[in-house]
Protein backbone atom coordinates (compact mmCIF):
# COMPACT_ATOMS: atom_id res chain seq x y z
CA UNK A 1 0.00 0.00 0.00
CA UNK A 2 1.36 3.60 -1.31
CA UNK A 3 1.62 6.18 1.20
CA UNK A 4 -0.07 9.59 0.03
CA UNK A 5 0.47 12.97 1.24
CA UNK A 6 -2.56 15.94 0.83
CA UNK A 7 -5.85 16.05 1.96
CA UNK A 8 -9.18 14.04 0.94
CA UNK A 9 -12.31 16.35 1.24
CA UNK A 10 -15.81 15.06 -0.56
CA UNK A 11 -17.80 17.78 -2.60
CA UNK A 12 -19.96 20.14 -0.51
CA UNK A 13 -21.07 21.57 -3.79
CA UNK A 14 -24.78 20.51 -3.57
CA UNK A 15 -26.85 17.95 -0.81
CA UNK A 16 -26.50 14.75 -2.73
CA UNK A 17 -27.78 11.80 -1.35
CA UNK A 18 -24.37 9.93 0.03
CA UNK A 19 -24.21 13.46 2.02
CA UNK A 20 -27.18 13.50 3.16
CA UNK A 21 -27.13 10.10 4.60
CA UNK A 22 -23.79 11.35 6.39
CA UNK A 23 -25.53 14.18 8.07
CA UNK A 24 -28.24 12.23 9.06
CA UNK A 25 -26.50 8.94 10.64
CA UNK A 26 -24.61 11.69 12.61
CA UNK A 27 -27.90 12.96 14.02
CA UNK A 28 -29.49 9.53 14.77
CA UNK A 29 -26.14 8.94 16.40
CA UNK A 30 -26.16 12.25 18.49
CA UNK A 31 -29.59 12.00 19.86
CA UNK A 32 -29.07 8.11 20.65
CA UNK A 33 -26.05 8.53 22.41
CA UNK A 34 -27.51 11.70 24.69
CA UNK A 35 -30.35 9.72 25.30
CA UNK A 36 -28.40 6.86 26.09
CA UNK A 37 -26.50 8.98 28.70
CA UNK A 38 -28.94 10.78 30.17
CA UNK A 39 -32.54 8.54 30.04
CA UNK A 40 -32.04 5.29 29.29
CA UNK A 41 -28.90 2.95 28.08
CA UNK A 42 -31.35 0.84 25.58
CA UNK A 43 -31.29 4.11 22.92
CA UNK A 44 -27.81 2.55 22.43
CA UNK A 45 -29.86 -0.04 20.50
CA UNK A 46 -30.56 3.20 17.85
CA UNK A 47 -26.75 3.63 17.62
CA UNK A 48 -26.42 -0.12 17.05
CA UNK A 49 -29.03 0.02 14.42
CA UNK A 50 -27.53 2.76 12.73
CA UNK A 51 -24.54 0.60 12.87
CA UNK A 52 -26.09 -2.37 11.41
CA UNK A 53 -27.56 -0.43 8.19
CA UNK A 54 -24.12 1.24 7.78
CA UNK A 55 -22.57 -2.23 7.48
CA UNK A 56 -25.52 -3.18 5.24
CA UNK A 57 -24.81 -0.68 2.55
CA UNK A 58 -21.24 -1.05 2.53
CA UNK A 59 -21.59 -5.09 1.67
CA UNK A 60 -25.11 -4.73 -0.15
CA UNK A 61 -25.12 -1.03 -1.55
CA UNK A 62 -28.51 -0.79 -0.25
CA UNK A 63 -29.52 2.19 1.64
CA UNK A 64 -33.29 2.75 3.01
CA UNK A 65 -32.91 6.27 4.13
CA UNK A 66 -31.02 6.73 0.36
CA UNK A 67 -33.95 5.74 -1.29
CA UNK A 68 -35.90 7.56 0.79
CA UNK A 69 -33.96 10.66 0.14
CA UNK A 70 -34.80 9.85 -3.57
CA UNK A 71 -37.87 9.72 -3.19
CA UNK A 72 -37.38 13.36 -2.55
CA UNK A 73 -35.07 14.53 -5.76
CA UNK A 74 -31.97 13.87 -4.14
CA UNK A 75 -29.64 12.67 -6.96
CA UNK A 76 -26.50 10.30 -5.50
CA UNK A 77 -22.72 10.56 -6.59
CA UNK A 78 -21.56 6.84 -5.92
CA UNK A 79 -25.10 5.09 -7.23
CA UNK A 80 -25.05 2.59 -9.81
CA UNK A 81 -26.85 4.32 -13.16
CA UNK A 82 -30.44 3.71 -13.52
CA UNK A 83 -31.80 2.41 -16.42
CA UNK A 84 -35.78 3.69 -15.62
CA UNK A 85 -36.39 6.24 -12.82
CA UNK A 86 -38.64 4.36 -10.56
CA UNK A 87 -35.90 2.10 -9.81
CA UNK A 88 -34.47 1.69 -6.25
CA UNK A 89 -31.03 3.68 -5.26
CA UNK A 90 -27.82 1.27 -4.83
CA UNK A 91 -24.88 2.19 -4.16
CA UNK A 92 -21.76 1.13 -6.38
CA UNK A 93 -20.43 -2.11 -5.08
CA UNK A 94 -17.89 -2.92 -7.71
CA UNK A 95 -14.21 -2.28 -5.97
CA UNK A 96 -13.80 -1.53 -2.04
CA UNK A 97 -13.63 2.12 -2.59
CA UNK A 98 -13.19 4.89 -0.13
CA UNK A 99 -16.17 6.00 0.24
CA UNK A 100 -17.67 2.28 0.82
CA UNK A 101 -14.84 1.62 3.36
CA UNK A 102 -15.89 3.79 5.39
CA UNK A 103 -19.32 3.01 5.64
CA UNK A 104 -18.26 -0.67 6.45
CA UNK A 105 -15.43 0.99 9.33
CA UNK A 106 -18.06 3.32 10.91
CA UNK A 107 -20.68 0.46 11.17
CA UNK A 108 -18.17 -1.70 12.44
CA UNK A 109 -17.13 0.75 15.30
CA UNK A 110 -20.36 2.07 16.57
CA UNK A 111 -21.61 -1.53 16.65
CA UNK A 112 -18.68 -2.46 18.50
CA UNK A 113 -19.13 0.38 20.98
CA UNK A 114 -22.66 0.35 21.63
CA UNK A 115 -22.37 -3.14 22.81
CA UNK A 116 -19.90 -2.35 24.91
CA UNK A 117 -22.14 0.26 26.39
CA UNK A 118 -24.49 -2.71 27.50
CA UNK A 119 -22.13 -5.09 28.78
CA UNK A 120 -18.55 -3.11 29.92
CA UNK A 121 -19.47 0.58 30.62
CA UNK A 122 -21.45 3.84 29.27
CA UNK A 123 -18.15 5.49 29.03
CA UNK A 124 -18.32 4.46 25.63
CA UNK A 125 -21.13 6.39 24.69
CA UNK A 126 -18.14 9.19 24.15
CA UNK A 127 -16.83 7.14 21.42
CA UNK A 128 -20.47 7.35 19.44
CA UNK A 129 -20.66 10.75 20.81
CA UNK A 130 -17.17 11.72 18.48
CA UNK A 131 -18.24 9.44 15.61
CA UNK A 132 -21.62 11.82 15.19
CA UNK A 133 -19.74 14.57 15.67
CA UNK A 134 -17.23 13.30 13.00
CA UNK A 135 -20.26 12.23 10.83
CA UNK A 136 -22.10 15.98 10.95
CA UNK A 137 -18.60 17.87 10.18
CA UNK A 138 -17.99 15.20 7.41
CA UNK A 139 -21.55 16.05 5.98
CA UNK A 140 -20.89 20.08 6.46
CA UNK A 141 -17.38 20.57 5.20
CA UNK A 142 -16.36 17.38 3.06
CA UNK A 143 -13.11 16.69 5.60
CA UNK A 144 -13.30 13.55 7.43
CA UNK A 145 -10.55 12.16 10.08
CA UNK A 146 -11.41 8.62 8.79
CA UNK A 147 -11.71 8.94 5.32
CA UNK A 148 -8.07 11.03 5.26
CA UNK A 149 -6.60 8.21 7.24
CA UNK A 150 -7.19 5.56 4.90
CA UNK A 151 -6.55 8.05 1.60
CA UNK A 152 -2.82 8.60 2.96
CA UNK A 153 -2.85 4.91 3.28
CA UNK A 154 -3.58 4.47 -0.17
CA UNK A 155 -7.14 3.84 -0.64
CA UNK A 156 -8.81 4.91 -3.69
CA UNK A 157 -11.77 7.80 -3.41
CA UNK A 158 -14.38 7.40 -5.99
CA UNK A 159 -15.99 11.41 -4.90
CA UNK A 160 -13.39 14.37 -5.02
CA UNK A 161 -13.87 17.77 -5.47
CA UNK A 162 -14.19 19.31 -8.49
CA UNK A 163 -15.08 15.18 -9.99
CA UNK A 164 -18.13 13.55 -10.91
CA UNK A 165 -18.65 10.03 -9.59
CA UNK A 166 -19.01 9.08 -14.01
CA UNK A 167 -14.83 9.52 -14.37
CA UNK A 168 -14.73 6.02 -13.03
CA UNK A 169 -17.31 4.86 -15.15
CA UNK A 170 -15.55 6.49 -17.99
CA UNK A 171 -12.08 5.30 -17.19
CA UNK A 172 -13.25 1.79 -16.58
CA UNK A 173 -14.52 2.02 -20.11
CA UNK A 174 -11.16 2.80 -21.78
CA UNK A 175 -11.79 6.43 -22.57
CA UNK A 176 -10.40 9.29 -21.44
CA UNK A 177 -12.41 11.25 -18.79
CA UNK A 178 -12.39 14.53 -18.90
CA UNK A 179 -10.76 16.61 -16.36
Amino acid sequence: MAFRPGLYIVPTHRWYIERSVWLIAGLVLLAGTVLAALHEPLWVLSIMVTGFASIGVSLTGFCLVGNILRLFGFTGMLGGHAAARNQWYFMQTDRWYLERCIYLAVGINISAASMLVLVHSLWWLLFTGFVGVAMLWFAATGFCIMANGLYWLGAEPRLAAGRSADCDTVRAAGRRAPV
